[in-house]
């Protein structure tokens, strides 16, 4: 009788267990469509995914060990309820994208980290070494440095990318085709900005944006956490540090979120097929991601090929930076490229013409 008690006793947790797991998972595919200010729980729900997806597909095979088969249908439902969420991040293919031959309008989007401020210039002209091998047509830049020592970069890729557009002076377009028209778009109380330049392409004008938006800044805070109370010669205060990371945290959710209904507001205006470009700063399924994509493509769920992460880091493998498009423009091929001059990977896509 002990041994049933406690049979019972541990297969109604684990039933507990799967539906708090559900639940949350439900919760966090529906949390990037409300905005983080005031919804703080349910916008949290969608950077937990990854855990909670691995979580359906062990309490999967618990319950086939336990021979609960009608059990098991509850977290089958829930993964196959984010294979959307799934496709933001992985996409199965035999083909790959880097190496596909067709034709077509290349472009990249690439946090050059101010080229990491060293002063020879190397970095600059090895990442446009690069461009030219993967054959850029057009490119869009956050966090440029126009000087490399005594050197302007732009002197140097004006021969491979004869046009060039700079937003703010950390923003910057290079394109092989002419550029038209353009605009720089601020976002109130921070550095980070946005620009579009309309570019020409054998008669045809598109309007390339180019997005940066704002940062989360966990390491900065860390940093300046640790340094105010070395200063203050106070201990390190575990909860007064997560209560600086998590207010951190909120507050580039917030600004991004404001961010975005910008940028969401100023395609509406464009009357030119739309290439979006950026580092986003967050993860696919927020509500900023969702906000500045809204009926446009994902690139890489439309023609990319296995795991997709843009931050350069062994801890934090995640995807924040993208290439969008048009319904009317039909993408080709999308892929990252591993240069190590960044803490992001440089993104292509090339779209047919």
């Amino acid at each position: 009788m002990g041994k049933l008690a406690v049979y019972k006793y541990v297969a109604t947790m684990f039933l507990v267990l799967q539906i708090v797991v559900s639940i949350f998972t439900f919760v966090g595919l529906f949390g990037g469509d409300v905005t983080p200010v005031g919804n703080t729980a349910r916008a949290l729900g969608v950077y937990i995914l990854p855990i909670l997806i691995v979580a359906n597909f062990l309490l999967i095979f618990y319950w086939l060990i336990r021979r609960r088969w009608l059990l098991s249908l509850i977290p089958v439902f829930t993964i196959a309820c984010c294979i959307p969420y799934i496709g933001t991040i992985y996409q199965f293919s035999l083909d790959d994208p880097q190496h596909n031959t067709q034709s077509g309008l290349k472009i990249a989007s690439y946090n050059v980290a101010m080229f990491g401020r060293e002063t020879s210039g190397f970095m600059a002209q090895d990442i446009l070494a690069e461009m030219r091998r993967q054959k850029v047509d057009i490119l869009c830049i956050q966090e440029y440095n126009e000087i490399s020592g005594d050197k302007k970069n732009s002197d140097s890729y004006k021969e491979y990318f004869p046009y060039m557009q700079v937003g703010r002076e950390d923003m910057v377009i290079y394109s092989r085709y002419p550029i038209t028209a353009n605009k720089t778009i601020l976002f109130d109380e921070t550095n980070n900005s946005a620009m579009w330049a309309d570019i020409d392409v054998k008669g045809t004008e598109f309007r390339v944006f180019n997005i940066h938006l704002e940062t989360t800044g966990i390491n900065r805070t860390l940093r300046k956490a640790g340094k105010t109370m070395l200063q203050q010669h106070q201990e390190l205060d575990k909860n007064r540090l997560l209560n600086a990371i998590y207010g951190n945290y909120m507050m580039g959710m917030m600004f991004r979120s404001g961010q975005a209904i910008t940028i969401a507001n100023e395609k509406r205006e464009s009357d030119k097929p739309i290439i979006l470009c950026g580092d986003f700063n967050d993860i696919p399924y927020s509500y900023v991601y969702n906000t500045v994509k809204g009926d446009m493509v994902d690139g890489f769920k439309e023609c990319g090929a296995g795991w997709m992460y843009t931050y350069r880091s062994k801890n934090k493998p995640v995807r924040i930076d993208y290439i969008f498009h048009d319904q009317s423009i039909k993408g080709i091929s999308y892929y990252k490229t591993e240069l190590t001059y960044s803490d992001h990977f440089p993104v292509f896509m090339k779209i047919a013409l």
